[in-house]
């Protein structure tokens, strides 16, 4: 873990919620939404960054597990800290270790892969609401920054009801906005149920915010238009396409360059630097290109190919 400058309790990620105004967010990535993926979409219009999912008790019982799990610096902020957890204790503790470095943490509800679910963690924690509530209320009682926010992330419930009612007793605990992935735990690639996000929308208070399939920022207005949330989040479309909050069809050049600046400077491990050039360059490389791209194996192997396929910036005449 970084040291920083810690925030000074005074402001609160609860003030970007404006009317009309449409948050957008860097989803939890486990591997991807790391340090140096966060600062490069910051830079392009990514209002909040969300780390990848970090299991609380391992996070507490390791320092070794603190520090590689939770790299951050002073620019890295607004941040939330997304926990796995199944105990409000757990939670509680790891929210109280992280509070000084980030703005809020966020209980993963949507995880739904077997290791997640078998474990107690992620979307099974969609039947279990008062647990919810519990792991909810602990983080605000035992957070001394009143300003510090508590989320979950959620699926849906293929009975609706359900999921209506965990997120009205979320809301009595205290949550301070909820994330809908509008699939259930079940669902893969289907269409995202925006008439499922806009129903929870308009049953609870707080601020909600979509996720799913957002892959350009025409479908940021659309999903507004669908469900009237408060703010969506993108995974894979940032992946793909990590400028594309700013309005950029695909990944541009500058925002290529603009990783391997921030990767060489953060000393970004070669097979994570690599693995976000592969999807940034998936629309817009031919097969041949990307088979070459793929097999290539040092830093200054690929900046010799990007150099030699698609030019520096300075070709740009930027």
């Amino acid at each position: 873990m970084i040291g920083m400058k810690t925030c000074n309790g005074n402001t609160s990620i609860m003030d970007m919620f404006e009317k009309g105004k449409v948050l957008k967010i860097c989803a939890p990535m486990v591997r991807y939404s790391k340090l140096a993926f966060r600062s490069l979409v910051r830079k392009y219009d990514c209002d909040i960054c969300f780390t990848p999912m970090i299991v609380a008790s391992d996070f507490m019982r390791s320092v070794k597990a603190r520090d590689s799990e939770f790299t951050t610096n002073e620019h890295d902020r607004p941040l939330i800290v997304q926990f796995a957890a199944h105990d409000a204790q757990t939670l509680a503790d790891a929210a109280c270790v992280v509070a000084p470095f980030s703005d809020g943490v966020d209980l993963n509800c949507g995880c739904p892969q077997r290791w997640a679910m078998s474990a107690g963690f992620g979307a099974c924690l969609i039947n279990k609401p008062e647990l919810v509530k519990d792991m909810v209320r602990h983080v605000r009682n035992q957070v001394d920054n009143p300003n510090y926010t508590a989320s979950i992330k959620i699926r849906i419930h293929k009975d609706l009801r359900q999921t209506v009612d965990l997120c009205q007793k979320a809301e009595s605990a205290g949550v301070s906005w909820i994330t809908v992935h509008g699939r259930t735990s079940e669902e893969r690639h289907q269409p995202v149920h925006y008439d499922a996000i806009k129903t929870i929308k308009d049953s609870i208070s707080v601020p909600v915010i979509a996720n799913g399939d957002i892959k350009y920022l025409r479908d940021v207005e659309s999903t507004y238009k669908l469900t009237g949330v408060d703010g969506v989040m993108a995974a894979r479309g940032l992946l793909s396409n990590p400028a594309m909050f700013s309005g950029y069809e695909d990944t541009p050049l500058e925002c290529i360059w603009d990783w391997v600046d921030i990767s060489l400077e953060q000393g970004t491990p070669f097979t994570c630097f690599h693995h976000h050039l592969i999807y940034m360059l998936e629309r817009v490389s031919s097969q041949p290109e990307r088979k070459v791209f793929n097999s290539l194996s040092s830093t200054s192997a690929v900046i010799d190919y990007l150099q030699n396929t698609y030019g520096s910036l300075h070709d740009l005449g930027t």
